[in-house]
């Protein structure tokens, strides 16, 4: 530690994020990324934008894109946020609306930033523990509200990550309605492989914010853009935050690119069915070989084989160039795996490369 920096820094322990490997031939199944390369119009978009008027600043309001994402979802304009990234959303968010005196509750297995940003604002939390079968209970949430006479918030991802398991719509309806007096907070990234999106409830929900990102089911993890969507009084929160911090947090590049890749309507159908297809492929495969697989509405699948060792199944894998994401903590996870979905080529080699460990 450095005598230079701030105490809050020494404090922290930050998000770690998937290995991006630099190792040629590795099968990457670990961070989630889309299989297949973004749409033919979106980088044409983002070739246009290659020209002398990089000089200039983007549009701070990110205006085209917000039209584009308002038609997408049926809302307007000032319904609609964007950033850098579904992690500047969030970040955002979390300094923004989940910021009281109350503490803020999450699942206590979720997408693993939610804590991290908790820590950085010093913000009270408490974690809500999963079911037995890794669902999420929506009294359990209710309960603790009355138990801490109300909360500061309540964030969870749907589909849930790592488990890749979905809360159906009616259950975020009645959590939504046993909690009107906090902001609850829908993280969709994953939703377009099967689950159901709360963008509808936002008309009747005041409290409701959904956000929304580019990486996964647009295949633009490398551009960055993210989006929330909730009541105009949500959106200018989150805006008075940015304007604070950021003002041009997209540049000329990813509005182009994002406004293309949300307009390509087909392309997105057409690749969200080729890797619903391929998870359902692999979810088999993986049974096949004696793995218990939850039931994922994600672009990822969470299991374990009974009687192995998570950690050693990553491991062996890894030395068959097939790398998939293990996590040590909580300890009721460490016998799993998380598996991106890939190409069916990319599912071949996993199949076979846990054959050859297995046999």
């Amino acid at each position: 530690m450095s005598r230079y920096w701030s105490e809050i820094v020494r404090t922290l322990t930050p998000y770690v994020p998937g290995e991006q490997p630099k190792i040629d031939g590795l099968v990457k199944l670990n961070t989630n990324e889309c299989p297949y390369g973004p749409s033919e119009k979106v980088l044409a978009a983002i070739a246009g934008q290659n020209s002398e008027s990089l000089r200039l600043y983007p549009d701070p309001q990110a205006s085209a894109l917000k039209a584009a994402i308002a038609r997408r979802h049926g809302l307007t304009t000032d319904q609609v946020f964007v950033g850098n990234g579904s992690d500047e959303v969030l970040a955002h968010v979390f300094l923004g609306l989940l910021k009281h005196d109350a503490p803020l509750l999450y699942p206590d297995i979720s997408y693993s930033f939610y804590p991290v940003y908790a820590k950085l604002y010093g913000i009270a939390t408490r974690a809500i523990p999963l079911a037995e079968d890794f669902s999420l209970r929506v009294d359990d949430y209710l309960q603790a509200g009355r138990e801490l006479g109300g909360n500061g918030g309540i964030i969870f991802a749907n589909p849930n990550a790592p488990t890749g398991m979905p809360l159906p719509l009616a259950e975020i309806r009645r959590l939504l309605q046993g909690n009107p007096d906090s902001v609850v907070v829908v993280d969709e990234a994953y939703v377009d492989f099967g689950g159901e999106s709360a963008v509808g409830l936002i008309a009747e929900f005041p409290q409701l914010l959904v956000i929304h990102t580019l990486s996964k089911s647009r295949a633009l993890a490398g551009l960055r853009v993210g989006y929330a969507m909730g009541h105009p009084e949500l959106i200018e929160a989150l805006t008075r935050v940015k304007d604070s911090f950021n003002s041009y947090p997209l540049d000329r590049l990813a509005l182009a690119g994002a406004v293309a890749a949300i307009e390509d309507e087909a392309w997105f159908e057409a690749t969200c069915r080729k890797v619903i297809a391929t998870r359902e492929r692999m979810v088999a495969g993986l049974r096949a070989r004696g793995f218990q697989v939850l039931p994922s509405a994600a672009n990822f699948v969470f299991a374990q084989r009974p009687g192995s060792d998570g950690a050693a199944l990553a491991a062996g894998l890894r030395e068959h160039k097939v790398l998939v994401r293990h996590f040590r903590q909580p300890a009721r996870v460490a016998p799993f795996l998380r598996i991106s979905v890939g190409t069916e080529a990319q599912t071949d080699a996993l199949l076979a490369a846990l054959d050859a460990i297995l046999a």
